[in-house]
């Protein structure tokens, strides 16, 4: 009898421990994927968008019990290669990277897929790499398409009617974002240059003219002063310029306002993008006609929720499967959309909803 009941005391401490063990195994396996250790790469901190964009990522997978490493490569292809490549032997298993240039990290990231780490483009294409799991975005075509037709509006408001003298600026050369803006813009300005609607002075409208290396307002506003030096001096009037970025419209304005175009009567129409709080204040003021908002508050949720799902094993949430080829696959991809900020309503897209506040614009 007391043998039975030995036997039974030590069946009833064996169940014990094993519904400890089971209890214990799901939350510490729970917990130990929730501090794994993100790897979160951003292209420099002179533009005010990927200083948010980085923040606010960080924000949300910290509060999820993420350990995460926010690194900033300040425009150096070289320094965010080698920020990448640290973040791998510290045992990132997740890296979100918004790349410089899409196509130098091929050969880091293929290595890291290898050795199990999961990779998620955020915002700019990784091309040329099988490794890239997901492509967290805006629809940048549709970004293009906006900043035309905000252009277009605005030549139709401000100019009377046509024909209109524009000129075209695109972004960096090796961001393929610039590309799709192009096309985008293309799609709404094409048939009104062919339909004589709208004439380039210039004549440039090829990408390796027009383009701007890094985003460089500084650039784009030497070039800017080129075109006018060479076609306007003739007193040839320049009714509109498509910008693609905010940066890059500032140094556009400078340069027309140098050359003597004056805010409220002549200026040009100038476009932009990010709803940078320095361009909000140039629309207020009637410098610069509209920028595009990109809520990077909701792109870095979607991206914190694509490093949850890929953790998980899981698949995470996507809207599109067809757009986005980085010349080795098309990448399964999330695309937000954009909207287009003017005097009219930039309170309401950028103030109310909280992405500005009134005293960013101060």
């Amino acid at each position: 009898m007391k043998s039975m009941k030995k036997v039974l005391a030590c069946l009833a401490v064996l169940a014990l421990i094993l519904s400890l063990s089971a209890c214990n195994s799901s939350p510490a396996g729970k917990t130990q994927s929730k501090k794994a250790y993100i790897g979160i790469s951003m292209p420099t901190q002179s533009s005010e968008r990927w200083i948010k964009d980085g923040g606010t990522m960080k924000e949300i997978l910290e509060k999820r019990g993420y350990t995460v490493d926010l690194q900033f490569a300040e425009d150096d292809i070289p320094t965010q290669k080698a920020q990448i490549e640290n973040m791998i032997t510290k045992g990132a298993a997740v890296l979100v990277i918004a790349a410089i240039d899409g196509s130098t990290l091929s050969e880091t990231l293929d290595q890291a897929g290898k050795d199990g780490v999961k990779i998620i483009s955020y915002d700019r294409l990784l091309v040329n790499t099988e490794a890239v799991s997901y492509y967290a975005t805006f629809d940048n075509r549709r970004v293009g398409q906006l900043q035309a037709e905000s252009l277009v509006e605005g030549l139709k408001k401000l100019k009377g009617d046509g024909p209109y003298n524009i000129e075209l600026f695109a972004g960096s050369p090796d961001d393929t974002n610039s590309y799709y803006f192009y096309q985008g813009a293309m799609d709404i300005l094409q048939p009104l240059i062919d339909n004589g609607t709208i004439h380039i002075p210039s004549g440039q409208t090829k990408q390796d003219e027009i383009g701007t290396l890094r985003w460089d307002g500084a650039v784009a506003q030497a070039r800017m002063d080129a075109l006018l030096a060479a076609h306007y001096t003739d007193g040839t009037i320049l009714h509109g310029v498509l910008s693609p970025y905010d940066g890059l419209s500032r140094g556009i304005l400078s340069a027309l306002i140098s050359f003597g175009y004056v805010p409220g009567e002549d200026l040009p129409v100038v476009t932009g993008q990010d709803a940078e709080a320095a361009s909000i204040k140039l629309i207020i003021s009637g410098e610069q006609y509209s920028t595009i908002l990109k809520d990077t508050r909701d792109l870095a949720e979607v991206a914190a929720n694509m490093v949850e799902a890929v953790l998980a094993g899981e698949d995470p949430e996507i809207n599109d499967t067809e757009t986005y080829d980085n010349n080795v696959k098309i990448v399964p991809s999330y695309l937000l959309e954009p909207y287009i900020v003017t005097k009219e309503n930039y309170k309401e897209l950028v103030i109310d909803s909280g992405y500005l506040t009134e005293d960013d614009i101060k």
